[in-house]
This record gives structure tokens, sequence and C-alpha cells, in this order.
């Protein structure tokens, strides 16, 4: 049918827009974030596109049902504001027929979320944890940004490179301050270049051409030593592994594992593809409003029903962690309760009656 067909078109072409704003105002916040660590030095620029990549993927099953929520709403909505819902009403195609084109969306989309839910997520999280552990394993160097006072990792010292000459591999016009043993030193140098020690393996900074200040201020025996090569240590290189939590897991494992907190983790996945329809339906009931009545309290309705129904299933999914509920009945229990509650709405629109119930006052007698 043409009205099925315009509607996964538009309500596609709305979830494109929708989402590219989403994920544009994710990315923005997430990317002055990873600046941020940047710039404190956990870890170098270069890898701030990586791990925004990466931790976009791992909340890419949150944001679509989302998504195709609100564009369900905003479709139908303008249907509705322009009379179109009043056309095909007056032609017989009734509320219930558009569950045809959702089924189809669900399809689409559920398969895309589930995709995302079962592998993509989980595989963004191992990726993310293993580029992390080796930005901790790499030196601390790495995340230093020229022009920029960067701390070290322990708090014991401070690292300042006004320049960095790429093709040379040499730092220009370094400082470095330091503490150890109760004493302070600060150092000098024109330029300075990384240094792994082949017996050791232990990674240094050597400074050249410099002046080394050593002692506490207003004590007498403050040194002061010119060197044309200083060797700073710059942290011994022992590596360590990534631990993967919880939310990283293979599905696959997680699946086959009787762990209480593995078979909860299994539940939770499958959740994000099976709220789907329930969403679906919602919007197609809180989206079919009278053309002459404002659209803001059935909206306002609409997104109040999607953070109970998600802060829902989050608290369920906690207390399953927490054994205080069996893992997998009490979760679908919230599942069925809203897909009754949606059936529910649908069914009133349907007919042509108010969301809810309510009391018409006695005539007088």
């Amino acid at each position: 049918m043409i009205i099925h067909r315009a509607l996964i078109r538009e309500v596609l072409r709305t979830s494109g827009a929708v989402t590219l704003v989403m994920l544009s105002i994710f990315m923005a916040v997430r990317f002055v974030g990873f600046l941020h660590q940047a710039a404190d030095g956990y870890i170098p620029v270069n890898s701030v596109l990586i791990l925004l990549l990466l931790k976009l993927v791992t909340y890419m099953d949150v944001i679509l049902p989302l998504m195709l929520y609100v564009a369900i709403l905003m479709v139908l909505g303008r249907w509705n504001r322009d009379n179109e819902m009043t056309v095909i009403a007056a032609c017989g195609i009734g509320l219930g027929s558009f569950l045809k084109p959702l089924l189809v969306l669900f399809v689409v989309v559920g398969s895309l979320v589930a995709t995302f839910s079962l592998y993509l997520s989980p595989l963004a999280v191992r990726v993310a944890e293993n580029v992390e552990q080796e930005f901790v394993n790499r030196s601390e160097m790495s995340g230093i940004v020229p022009g920029v006072f960067t701390e070290t990792r322990r708090g014991r010292g401070v690292y300042f490179v006004e320049s960095f000459d790429a093709e040379a591999d040499r730092y220009r016009k370094i400082f470095v301050y330091g503490s150890a043993f109760d004493r302070e030193g600060v150092v000098v140098a024109e330029s300075g270049y990384r240094y792994v020690d082949p017996e050791s393996n232990d990674e240094f900074l050597v400074l050249q051409n410099g002046t080394r200040y050593e002692g506490n201020p207003g004590e007498p025996d403050y040194r002061i030593v010119e060197f044309e090569a200083y060797a700073v240590r710059i942290r011994d290189r022992g590596r360590t592994a990534a631990v993967i939590p919880l939310k990283g897991m293979r599905t696959r494992e997680v699946f086959a594992s009787n762990n209480r907190m593995m078979v909860t983790e299994w539940y939770w996945r499958l959740s994000k593809p099976m709220s789907l329809p329930v969403l679906m339906i919602f919007a197609l009931a809180l989206s079919n409003v009278n053309a002459r009545r404002s659209r803001l309290p059935n909206m306002l309705m609409a997104f109040l029903i999607y953070f109970l129904y998600t802060n829902l299933v989050g608290f369920t999914v906690a207390a399953m962690k927490q054994q205080s509920i069996e893992p997998g009945w009490g979760l679908w229990w919230v599942h069925g309760g809203f897909f009754v509650v949606a059936a529910y709405f649908l069914y009133r629109r349907h007919v042509n009656k108010s969301l809810i119930p309510v009391m018409q006052p006695r005539p007088a007698h």
C-alpha cells in the first residue's frame, strides 16, 4: 500500500535526521571529555577520535530505539497536524492498519539494534578497554600536548614541551619538574627524545643541552648542574593486561554461562531489541491526536512513558544483579506490562476514545 510505503520511507528518513542530530550532540560532549583527558596526559591526542568512535558504537543499541520512537511520533504527529490522518481514516484505513509497516520497521531496525546489542557494542567495549590499557602501558610522554603543562599519572611531576619536531622525532624547549626523596628538581633543556634501554626495557627522556636545579627552596644544599645530555626515567615499561568488564564479554560466553551476573547480562542485551515493538506501539497510539487540540500533553506523556519504561528496565536489571529478583521473569514482566498498556492505548485510539477513561458526571434528575 502507498500509505504504508510512505510511512516507512518518512520514518526512516526522519530517524536518520534525528539520529544525526543526537549523535552530533553526543560526540560533541564526549569529544570535550576526551580532549580534557588528553590535555591531562592520560591519552594521546591522536587517539581521541578512535575512542570517540568506539564509545559511539557502545551506545548505539540504546540510541537507535529512542531515535525510531521519536521519528514515529514526529511523522504521525505531522500527519495529524496536516489532517492527513483524517483523510486516511475517511478512506476506511484504521489505525490498526499501520501495524503492518511498523512490523517492517521492527524487522529492519530491530535487526540492527540486535546486532549492536549482541555483537558490536560488546566488541567496542573490549577494543576500547584494550586501547586504554595500551595507553596506560605506554610512556607518560605519549599524552603530552605541546604548549600545555601536563601532570604525570602519579602526580609527582610536570612536563612542558614548547613544540615537537615530528621529522626529527625531537621535543623542543623542555621543562621538567619532579620530586623524589623529599627533594625537588627542575630541568630545562633545549631538546630531547625518548630512549628505551635494551637491557632493562625501561624508557627514558634524554634531554640535551640544559640545566638541572635540585634541592628545596631556602636550603643551603641547592645545586645547579649544566649538562649536555641528561636522562630522566619516564616510567617502567611493565605491561598489564586489560580487564574486560561484563558488558564487554562475548555474547556466546554470556549465553553459555550459568553465573547469575552473566545470565542477567544476557537478558539485558536481549531486552534492548525486545523493547522496540513496545515503544513503536506507544508511539502509534500517542501520536494520533485531534488536529484541533494541542499535541503537547501527548508528547509529554510519550517521553514520560519512555523514561519510565527504560528506567524500570534498568532498575529491574540492577535488582537481578543484587539477587533481589530472579533473572529473567522479572524483566519480562516489565516488558509484558508495558506491552499490555501500549496495546490498550492503541485500542482506545482505534475506537476514537481518549487514552485514559474519564468518568462522566451523572445527569441530574
